[in-house]
């Protein structure tokens, strides 16, 4: 069992944002260097949000060969959850230009529509032939390949841990975002699941940090018993904010991310994403070494976490099943 953590992701969080912001600018310049290709990483998020993340990458890339300022210039573009900006960013990279983009969801969809011949290596939890990214898994065709993690399909799995955790609750809610296109079939699919347990199921949205305090209110008047916040860049940008309204709202809440229990959430069970933005960046390197997107398989992350917070469930007045305690990932106390 390990300690700390929430402090150690806040620490980082901050130390990459300083960073970000401090190296912008000198990265877009040596970026125009001749001789040195520029990798253009487009991201509906943020850089605090994103850290992990971008760690990850770093590291793929580096196991391809590539370490940025030294052989390698990556131009940085983020949307900071503004959705509407990343048409414009994505052209913004096209005309520099970019010899590779990675961008995650919804930003991928962004960086196809600008470009068919630069090469685009995604990171994504939908499916990337139902978004329209390849057209299939084992051969992407044209300029576009990456990676996917686990994410859409373990959707009625959050619930029926949580389920699991507040088996006297009969009335759950389920939290999306509308703006998000990887969402795809998240409430219809929470629905099917919630009636096999018996369960009513209210489906909520927000699309901006300005809306979770609504849905908390709405919450309370409802007076459900939990809540399931669907996967997705915008709420795991936000797995801070989320998790103390949880907190101080007394709601029990599963996420998809360790960094949400880190914070002070109940739970959380999904994929990888940092696996797969490794993974993302080793077919980055191996495209910028020659290869090409459509040679290229969708990678797919099999990786697979269940992380709980103890201290938090006795907040909550919550007896954790030794099934769950034993089978999870990590237990933070």
């Amino acid at each position: 069992m390990k300690h700390g953590l929430g402090e150690r992701l806040k620490r980082r969080e901050f130390i990459a944002l300083v960073g970000g912001v401090a190296a912008g600018w000198p990265l877009a310049a040596r970026a125009q260097q001749p001789g040195r290709p520029v990798i253009g990483f487009l991201n509906a998020g943020s850089p605090a949000g994103e850290a992990i993340m971008v760690d990850a990458f770093h590291q793929g890339l580096k196991e391809a060969g590539y370490i940025e300022g030294q052989n390698v210039a990556i131009d940085y573009r983020w949307a900071n959850d503004r959705y509407d900006d990343l048409a414009a960013l994505a052209d913004d990279l096209v005309r520099r230009p970019v010899s590779v983009i990675v961008a995650n969801t919804p930003a991928n969809l962004a960086a196809k529509a600008a470009t068919s011949t630069i090469p685009i290596v995604f990171t994504t939890g939908a499916d990337p032939v139902k978004l329209g990214l390849v057209a299939s898994l084992s051969r992407p065709g044209g300029n576009v390949t990456g990676a996917t993690q686990l994410s859409e399909e373990l959707g009625q799995k959050r619930l029926a841990f949580l389920h699991e955790l507040i088996p006297a609750a009969t009335d759950i809610a389920l939290l999306i975002n509308p703006a998000d296109p990887s969402n795809g079939s998240v409430s219809q699919d929470t629905e099917v699941a919630a009636r096999k347990l018996g369960l009513q199921l209210h489906v909520l949205q927000a699309s901006a940090e300005s809306d979770f305090a609504s849905v908390f209110g709405t919450l309370k008047q409802l007076r459900v018993g939990g809540l399931v916040v669907s996967a997705g860049a915008f709420f795991f940008n936000h797995s801070d904010r989320l998790a103390a309204l949880a907190l101080s709202n007394l709601v029990p809440t599963i996420f998809e991310n360790r960094p949400f229990v880190a914070f002070g959430g109940l739970a959380s069970y999904g994929g990888s994403n940092a696996d797969s933005y490794h993974l993302a960046g080793v077919y980055t390197g191996r495209i910028l070494k020659g290869a090409k997107p459509a040679d290229l398989p969708v990678q797919q992350s099999t990786k697979i976490e269940l992380f709980i917070n103890l201290k938090t469930a006795k907040v909550l007045g919550i007896t954790v099943p030794q099934t769950l305690l034993v089978a999870a990932d990590e237990v933070i106390e």
